[in-house]
C-alpha cells in the first residue's frame, strides 16, 4: 500500500543550502523508497517560519495530500525562527511556542501518526542556546503527548561536519554533507524505522 508522509516546518526541512536540492527529508525519503517502499512524500518546508505560521497552516496543507482512504503520515520540525532575535526580541515568545506546538501536535496525533524533530544548531552561540531551551520545552510537550521526539540539535552540534558546512555556507544552513549527517540520525531513529517494518 502507498504511504504519504508530510515534512511540515522551515528552511531545514526544505533543505535550503543543499545544492542537489534533497535536503535531509529527500534522503531519507530516497533509502525508504530503495527498500521498495510505495511512497509520495510532500516538502511542506517554508523558510523563514515560525511555530505560529505553521500552526495556522499545516492542517489545511497537510488535508489536501492525505485524505482519509490513504495511510498518511506526518512529521513536523521547526523552532529556529520563533528564536530568532528581531528588533531585540524573539521572533515568538518561548510561552507562546509551546502553545502552539502543543496544539499542533495535539490537533494532528488524533488524525495521524506524528513524529517530531527539534530544528538543528547554527553558528550563532546565543540563538544556539536559546533553541536549546526551546527544544527542551518541545520535548516535555511530545513526552506529555506521547508523540515521538528526536533531538538532532545535541549531536549536529558536535558535528565538525555540520558545523564546518554552515560556517562555509550562511552561518543558518549546511550544504549536501550537512544535511547528509541529520539525515543519519533519522534513519537511525527507532521511531521513523518502525514506520518502515515490512509485514
Amino acid at each position: 500500500m502507498e504511504i504519504r508522509i508530510c515534512f511540515i516546518g522551515d528552511s531545514f526541512v526544505n533543505g535550503t543550502g543543499d545544492p542537489r536540492c534533497l535536503g535531509w527529508t529527500g534522503r531519507i525519503c530516497q533509502t525508504v523508497c530503495d527498500r521498495g517502499y510505495d511512497l509520495t512524500y510532500y516538502n511542506l518546508g517554508v523558510r523563514r517560519d515560525t511555530s505560529t505560521d505553521i500552526n495556522n497552516r499545516w492542517l489545511r496543507e497537510v488535508s489536501c495530500r492525505l485524505p482519509p482512504e490513504v495511510d498518511g503520515r506526518v512529521v513536523f520540525s521547526f523552532g529556529a525562527n520563533d528564536m530568532t532575535l528581531e528588533v531585540g526580541k524573539t521572533r515568538v515568545e518561548r510561552s507562546h511556542s509551546v502553545e502552539n506546538i502543543y496544539q499542533i501536535l495535539t490537533n494532528a496525533k488524533q488524525l495521524f501518526p506524528v513524529l517530531m524533530i527539534n530544528s538543528p544548531p547554527v553558528e550563532d552561540a546565543e540563538h544556539n542556546m536559546r533553541i536549546a531551551n526551546l527544544s527542551d520545552d518541545f520535548a516535555q510537550v511530545c513526552l506529555q503527548l506521547d508523540i515521538p521526539y528526536l533531538d538532532v540539535f545535541t549531536p549536529l552540534k558536535d558535528s565538525e561536519i555540520w558545523r564546518q558546512e554552515v560556517i562555509q555556507n550562511d552561518g543558518v544552513h549546511p550544504r549536501a554533507l550537512g544535511y547528509s549527517e541529520l539525515a543519519k540520525l533519522v534513519e537511525n531513529w527507532s521511531s521513523w524505522k518502525s514506520w518502515f517494518q515490512k509485514q
